[in-house]
């Protein structure tokens, strides 16, 4: 069962949300909170479930989704923190890319996206969708075109390049492993290794520099299924 926290100072949207997610096979709200405060209040009383995913609005009285999502990475690292929003500026995105943020989702989006959302930051880490994917794209592409540096490649072995393409497509630990006939920890060995060759934090840094090193074509849509 997937566990889910809303987060949300309007009270109809999230009686609305949970209500929809009610009906989705295998997940199941544990828990809502109106303020980042309230949230991380419940989660220190430990009388509920631990969320393994917190849908957080941005815009909240009393400790926004900017602080809240800082203060769950310092205390609550392991729960996967999904920004809900009704705008989404690019600078705004690529700077919660950097600090980990695993997906966003607009609030008028379809609730058959809201569940693949949950689903594949569950099974994956992260979730990014074309748009997302195109901000970064945009950006890197500028960096380069700025930039008077010759960009560098690093040595990757043929294991961590094929890897880095299909974390990139978005496929999931497991499916990975049986695509690669490996071992989901062989997988996650060789994330953590490219990780540190390509001095990254997040799976935004991965695709980044497959971006900007042409290693993931973003023509080829994601597999979801």
């Amino acid at each position: 069962m997937i566990k889910v926290a809303l987060v949300d100072d309007e009270a109809l949207f999230r009686k609305g949300l949970r209500m929809l997610i009610s009906d989705m096979p295998d997940i199941e709200v544990v828990f809502e909170s109106s303020n980042g405060i309230e949230l991380l209040e419940t989660l220190e009383n430990g009388n509920v479930e631990r969320p393994d995913i917190v849908l957080l609005d941005m815009n909240m009285p009393k400790m926004d989704g900017l602080d809240t999502f800082n203060a769950m990475r310092q205390k609550y690292s392991e729960v996967h923190v999904v920004i809900l929003s009704s705008h989404f500026k690019k600078a705004f995105v690529l700077y919660m890319l950097e600090l980990g943020v695993c997906s966003f989702v607009s609030k008028d989006t379809d609730i058959t996206i809201f569940e693949k959302v949950i689903r594949e930051v569950y099974e994956n880490g992260f979730f990014y969708s074309d748009q997302i994917l195109e901000i970064i794209n945009q950006s890197f592409t500028k960096k380069i075109e700025k930039s008077s540096k010759t960009y560098k490649g690093i040595d990757l072995t043929n294991r961590e390049y094929q890897v880095l393409k299909l974390i990139c497509l978005q496929y999931t630990t497991k499916e990975i492993a049986q695509k690669l006939f490996i071992s989901p920890r062989t997988v996650e060995g060789h994330r953590n290794r490219l990780f540190d060759k390509i001095d990254c934090r997040n799976i935004a840094g991965l695709v980044s520099y497959a971006i900007q090193h042409s290693i993931v074509d973003l023509s080829i849509p994601p597999k979801f299924d």
